[in-house]
């Protein structure tokens, strides 16, 4: 029951002795007593409920202030949280922006390492073909030639009759003219011009990769370009192919990139870049906005070159892009 109906009552009671006592016959004095004690519990019984009132909404304000403090505690965490991913998202992009920095310095090193090989068997082969070129004048010298003179002269005087007619020095001798097989051919495979130095294919592809690892990209995709085009039979053709790939996603040309990576992946099928440029083609696709095509290609990577850094990559973006599903 509540106050106000605890009061109602306790107000008919007191109406109604009141009544009885009006009707009894009673002493005025103990009538007037009685009146006085109820009149008393009366007020008391205000009073207790207005006390009670007041703790009341003493205490709804108070949990009302401890609501408004909860609800100020949980914006702040919320904004704290917000702060937090917001940071994370930002460790993560230059994460990635790091790693893609450490690849192209890691391919670029891998390529110059196989370049410098690939020089090298030449160098070993060019030696050994001049060896036997030397050995092979030698011995036509040491057959055909008539006995020489103390000093090394000829006994028989050039174009004296008799004579043997001064043989044209080889084409790979010093002195001689430079052959189809000269370290240094001219663009296109041509012989250089007289008073001219032709750039080699090394020269050519070791420049190109200097200015792209060092962010001459305009210049790196001129050279890469000239490579292509005057040495396309090259071992190093398909290399220089993928870089004017890298070049164009560096300077956030993703359409070209696309372009240029398919260019490799169709042109060149035993290219040792091929999941490189597979891998890298979905990334420029995703960058480009085509996720369907970025995701498929992602999902070629890691079926068509398994266990491969590019495969273990591909994974690693399937699951970034879904979080929540499994990835074969």
């Amino acid at each position: 029951m509540s106050t106000r109906s605890f009061v109602l009552a306790f107000v008919a009671i007191l109406i109604g002795a009141m009544g009885g006592a009006i009707l009894a016959p009673q002493p005025a004095s103990a009538v007037s007593r009685e009146i006085i004690e109820l009149q008393q519990q009366v007020s008391q019984l205000l009073q207790g409920q207005q006390d009670l009132n007041n703790n009341l909404a003493s205490n709804t304000a108070t949990l009302k202030t401890l609501i408004q403090q909860s609800l100020d505690s949980v914006n702040k965490l919320s904004d704290q949280m917000g702060g937090v991913q917001k940071s994370a998202q930002e460790v993560q992009a230059n994460t990635g922006s790091k790693i893609d920095t450490m690849t192209q310095q890691t391919q670029g090193i891998s390529d110059n390492l196989s370049d410098v090989q690939a020089r090298v068997a030449k160098l070993a082969q060019q030696l050994t073909d001049m060896q036997n070129l030397l050995q092979s004048i030698d011995s036509k010298v040491s057959g055909g030639a008539p006995s020489a003179a103390p000093g090394g002269a000829s006994s028989v005087a050039p174009g004296s009759p008799g004579a043997a007619p001064n043989p044209a020095p080889p084409s790979d001798a010093p002195g001689g003219n430079p052959g189809p097989t000269t370290m240094n051919p001219a663009p296109g495979g041509a012989p250089g011009t007289p008073g001219m130095a032709p750039i080699s294919a090394d020269t050519l592809y070791q420049n190109g990769l200097r200015d792209f690892t060092s962010g001459n990209y305009d210049l790196a995709h001129q050279e890469f370009s000239d490579y292509i085009r005057n040495f396309p039979g090259n071992d190093l053709a398909s290399n220089a192919q993928f870089y004017l790939g890298e070049i164009s996603f560096a300077q956030e040309d993703y359409k070209g990139a696309i372009a240029a990576y398919d260019t490799v992946l169709t042109n060149y099928p035993h290219s040792f870049k091929l999941a490189a440029s597979l891998y890298k083609k979905a990334l420029a696709e995703l960058q480009a906005g085509l996720k369907t095509s970025g995701t498929r290609d992602l999902r070629d990577v890691v079926r068509q070159f398994p266990g491969t850094d590019e495969a273990r990559h591909a994974q690693a973006k399937l699951r970034e892009l879904t979080p929540h599903t499994a990835q074969h």
